[in-house]
């Protein structure tokens, strides 16, 4: 029998178990244990109930672009429970000279792809306007290594571009820099669009024209976002009861690995066992520090992974005068604490009772180093002061809630792709080990459990199965 341990529960880790416990139901010849040090699973996923109110303290939905997390609700019988994005009445504004201005239509991230609202918009400067119509032009080019998101865009758009579009929306996703972020990490499509097309602009309508010849007849868009009716906290409830509760071991502080011959030996709470494979499903920092006993070119890659702290504060409101739409962005040249707000109300239905509001405020070490010193009180300041500015709201909130995630967010600097191939070389090297979660190849929700599905299906490729009847 083959005994695999998991190493942290949050969405990677809880997503590991279920498909080890899915093949064990089976046949698959294996048992599984999972450690998780604090008293709760699901990680940064957690979502709270008040008054009417749904209120998430971590990521609120998932890309719909990305399969895994809306294959894995239905896998677990919430297919019934999935919500669309509001998508009719997307509108987001970017602050700029502390004015909120509308991100045009066709403006596809950082690619303009219609003529007319790129024409008049009030966002971009006139010598921009030209610099988006002459990158229609732009010859294919050689890849030349990676780059950061900020050069990248700066080549192809300008600087405006950077400081109004692409440095706003990455650090919305992020809570990063676009100066520092790897172009070919964090934006993949983008930097292969210009290697095939040179124009990102050509690439962009290229694309979407290819899309709709392959839609049928009526068909509607996919959403840009996908949640679930009561909080992505469903997801991990679901979890959780799909998995036997004697193999998860809660409030494991003090773990230790370490390699025996061929096998793993992991010490906590005062008992020592032995498995075959280990999953790690840690931030890069708590992985470096269970591996600090071995292998010290693993530990300086991962090392080399940064990580921003975040906070996010969500208000809610009887009235509120709010510009139609789902909310806006604040660029970091705008010298606002405030990264972004969410009207969460409208982004999503079934988030608050009748015609209140709910907005969600967030912030990043990124601009704010002190940001985890500050008192949830503070940091309420904070967002009610720069939405009185913002938005002229007066208006105190019914109630106010903070949530803050110590180093939650990793950073794909520069280099991360060639960084992670070499530890990809070395992990190979050792025997059942694997990293999975939002370290390597994916910070969101999806990609998370894409590296839990895919550790899972090498786990489980040499076990024995029933024999066929």
């Amino acid at each position: 029998m083959k005994r695999i341990a998991i190493i942290g529960g949050g969405i990677a880790g809880l997503s590991a178990a279920f498909y080890l416990e899915k093949a064990r139901r089976a046949g698959a010849d294996l048992q599984w244990a999972l450690f998780e040090k604090s008293d709760r699973l699901g990680g940064v996923i957690r979502t709270e109930r008040h008054d009417g109110f749904v209120i998430e303290a971590g990521p609120d939905s998932f890309l719909s672009i990305k399969p895994d997390a809306a294959r894995l609700c239905q896998e677990l019988g919430l297919g019934n429970q999935l919500i669309s994005s509001n998508d009719a009445s997307r509108k987001t504004y970017i602050l700029v000279k502390g004015q909120l201005v509308q991100i045009p239509h066709g403006l596809e991230f950082m690619v303009p792809t219609r003529i007319w609202p790129m024409a008049t918009t009030p966002l971009f400067s006139f010598s921009t306007k030209l610099r988006m119509a002459a990158e229609l032009f732009s010859a294919a080019r050689k890849d030349s290594g990676d780059e950061s998101v900020g050069d990248f865009v700066r080549r192809h758009f300008g600087q405006e571009m950077v400081d109004r579009v692409a440095e706003p929306l990455l650090a919305g996703v992020y809570g990063g820099n676009a100066e520092r972020l790897s172009i070919r990490a964090v934006l993949p499509r983008f930097a292969e669009m210009e290697r095939q097309h040179g124009s990102l602009v050509r690439a962009t309508l290229r694309a979407k024209a290819q899309v709709r010849s392959k839609a049928p007849a009526g068909s509607k868009p996919q959403p840009l976002f996908t949640s679930l009716k009561n909080g992505m906290q469903q997801m991990v409830g679901a979890l959780v009861a799909a998995l036997p509760q004697a193999s998860i071991r809660m409030r494991q502080q003090n773990v230790s690995l370490r390699p025996v011959n061929d096998d793993w030996q992991i010490e906590s709470a005062g008992s020592s066992e032995r498995f075959q494979e280990v999953l790690l499903a840690v931030p890069a920092p708590a992985a470096a520090g269970l591996l600090r006993q071995f292998h010290p070119g693993l530990i300086e890659g991962l090392t080399r992974i940064e990580y921003t702290s975040t906070a996010a504060v969500a208000l809610a409101y009887d009235q509120a005068e709010l510009p139609p739409g789902h909310g806006f962005l604040v660029p970091r040249s705008e010298g606002r604490k405030m990264m972004a707000c969410t009207f969460v109300h409208k982004k999503f239905s079934h988030r608050a009772p009748g015609d209140k509001k709910l907005l969600r405020c967030f912030f990043s070490s990124s601009r704010m180093p002190d940001l985890l010193t500050h008192s949830d009180e503070a940091l309420q300041q904070f967002a009610r002061d720069e939405l009185k500015d913002i938005l002229g709201l007066n208006a105190g909130p019914t109630f106010a809630r903070t949530f803050r995630w110590d180093r939650a967010m990793a950073q794909y600097e520069t280099g991360h792709l060639e960084r992670v191939a070499e530890m990809d070389k070395i992990i190979a090297a050792m025997p059942g080990f694997h990293i999975i979660g939002n370290s390597f190849h994916g910070i969101g929700v999806p990609d998370c459990i894409k590296s839990a599905r895919l550790a899972v299906e090498q786990v489980t490729s040499g076990v024995s199965q029933p024999a066929a009847v």
